[in-house]
């Protein structure tokens, strides 16, 4: 894997890190209600879906090993361009659902390249 993919891995590991530690402990109803927490989880998937494009165009086949990869990056793209048609309940459903395979997929990537 080139060096540049494992950097874009990196990324998407620090932010996947990053959305459960701002995660932890809260509720829907606490992300409704604290906008720096809303800005700061968008942040960290918009880091995460950039990464994960960039990687894919170094290494389309790495798709194969990030699950809903295109659906990540078109989450990206809708959180920067179509941010007034994004639902708290999506992003939330998103990170409580969604995340935990990313990070698994992202570890596991990192450790078969090391």
């Amino acid at each position: 894997m080139r060096r540049e993919c494992r950097k874009y891995l990196y990324d998407i590991q620090k932010a996947c890190e990053l959305l459960a530690e701002f995660a932890r402990g809260k509720t829907l109803a606490d992300y409704s209600a604290d906008p720096l927490l809303r800005s700061g989880v968008e942040r960290q998937f918009e880091i995460a879906g950039e990464a994960l494009s960039q990687m894919l165009r170094l290494e389309p086949g790495l798709s194969e090993a990030i699950s809903d990869s295109k659906r990540i990056i078109a989450f990206r793209n809708i959180l920067i361009h179509g941010y007034s048609a994004i639902s708290n309940e999506v992003v939330w459903d998103v990170l409580r659902i969604h995340l935990p395979r990313l990070r698994k997929e992202v570890e596991s990537l990192l450790e078969g390249s090391g």
